[in-house]
């Protein structure tokens, strides 16, 4: 219903820009110099405020009313339960209205299921009905107002303004929704467990030191997770960086036309597969050829080996750092590359000496986003580098992720108010590092930025 509600406003607002704007050409007649504005300012005025109008309801009465059959929802639930069993149960209902399975089953959860079917139809209704006559409102008021002295083109650029900035706004909202969302059950584990053990603890094993519901605070150390973390991102960065960025220079300023135009295609290939075929191909080739080389040399691999997933997340990550480099290394203006030519440098040397340092910025900027899908992938390690949290700083044993514990505990058959803590308290505390570490890596960047601009 609400998507087509959308369309239906959608529609009327492309009616509204062709409406409008042949008005104002009637208008013009043959002298269309008295107009204020273009007809094309009076048609998209119109259409954008038509647009807003209906889809500013849609969207603002989604939330509200979202937020008011929550409310229902929860207040219709027995008394005494702890917040996540409350959460659980309400989400059981809504997916049982959905018609999806549902975690468990009882009377409870078909109540919600039942109540919030009843109020999901009133909202599909009533916001349909509601956007759709705002939106004919909208378009009504804006078609008395095209006239000849009217302002449209201000009008126009005004509101792009508007749409630009809350579109901004709404990138720095989304981080503050991110972090309460964590911060809440974060607070509330460390006040069962202290930080310290938490960030230096070196063993972990949350869940099986519960006991009536309180963990033992010396199984919940984080310093493997983390160790394993930075031990495959390094293995992976080892590997991605040296070939993207090498790949980047041939192409940039090595490789003939035709040979660009069949080995970019091929590299930028690599982004699109999917993730689980990555693990696939690491747990199935890599993982085995790693462990039958290391036999052949007397060296004991294991099965599951930070190797293996480094190397195999090290592949997918080559297209991110060779295209952007690849763009960042082309934007150099080639009055430097002629300056450097024109003083005797060969090319090898205007790429090492000139090229080079001015797209600093812009690949370190690669080299940070490969990070952050290292730090963040969880496929891959799951299937080529285990689940056990081993504190090894050696390559050919397992080891585990945060990201991979997070998954495995929020998606366990442990109870959720059991494993909430611990999930989220990695969350958190993994968010808190990526961005100390992103504010570092722009600072460097600011700094090299300065110098070659």
């Amino acid at each position: 219903m609400l998507s087509w509600a959308a369309l239906l406003v959608c529609a009327l607002a492309v009616a509204g820009f062709f409406v409008a704007k042949g008005r104002a050409v009637a208008l013009g007649g043959d002298t269309p110099a008295i107009l204020h504005s273009r007809p094309v300012y009076h048609g998209g005025f119109v259409a954008i405020r038509t647009a807003l109008a209906g889809l500013c309801v849609l969207i603002f009465g989604l939330i509200l009313s979202n937020i008011a059959i929550r409310w229902a929802l929860y207040s219709g639930l027995p008394a005494g339960l702890s917040g996540i069993e409350r959460d659980l149960i309400v989400s059981d209902g809504v997916a049982l209205a959905g018609g999806n399975l549902a975690s468990r089953s009882g009377e409870a959860r078909d109540v919600v299921a039942a109540l919030y079917a009843r109020l999901s139809m009133i909202q599909g209704w009533g916001l349909a009905l509601a956007s759709v006559g705002v939106a004919g409102f909208a378009l009504m008021r804006g078609l008395r107002q095209v006239s000849i002295p009217f302002r449209a083109r201000s009008r126009f650029e005004r509101i792009v303004q508007i749409v630009l900035a809350i579109s901004a706004g709404i990138a720095v909202l989304t981080t503050i929704g991110i972090v309460a969302s964590l911060l809440g059950q974060t607070l509330v584990f460390f006040s069962e467990i202290p930080v310290w053990n938490f960030l230096f603890g070196t063993l972990w094993s949350p869940l099986s030191g519960v006991h009536d519901g309180a963990m033992d605070p010396g199984k919940v150390g984080a310093v493997p997770l983390f160790a394993g973390t930075l031990l495959i991102t390094v293995i992976a960065m080892l590997v991605a960086v040296p070939v993207g960025l090498f790949s980047a220079i041939y192409l940039s300023d090595f490789a003939s036309a035709r040979a660009r135009s069949i080995i970019k295609p091929m590299l930028e290939i690599l982004a699109g597969i999917p993730t689980v075929v990555y693990g696939f191909f690491a747990a199935i080739t890599v993982a085995p050829f790693l462990r039958d080389t290391g036999a052949a040399m007397g060296l004991s691999v294991s099965s599951e080996s930070a190797l293996a997933a480094g190397v195999v997340m090290g592949i997918m990550i080559i297209p991110f750092i060779s295209s952007l480099s690849d763009d960042v290394i082309n934007a150099v203006p080639q009055s430097l590359r002629d300056g450097s030519y024109g003083l005797g440098a060969t090319k090898a040397e205007t790429i090492r000496n000139v090229i080079l340092p001015a797209a600093l910025p812009g690949i370190m900027s690669a080299v940070l986003l490969g990070v952050s899908r290292a730090i963040g992938e969880t496929m891959i390690v799951v299937m080529a580098a285990g689940q056990g949290a081993n504190l090894t700083a050696n390559p050919l044993e397992a080891v585990t992720t945060v990201t991979v514990q997070i998954v495995a505990l929020i998606t366990g058959d442990t109870e959720a108010s059991t494993a909430a803590g611990p999930a989220f308290a990695l969350g958190f505390t993994l968010f808190c590092i990526t961005l100390i570490f992103n504010i570092w890596a722009l600072r460097l960047v600011r700094k090299y930025r300065e110098v070659y601009d």
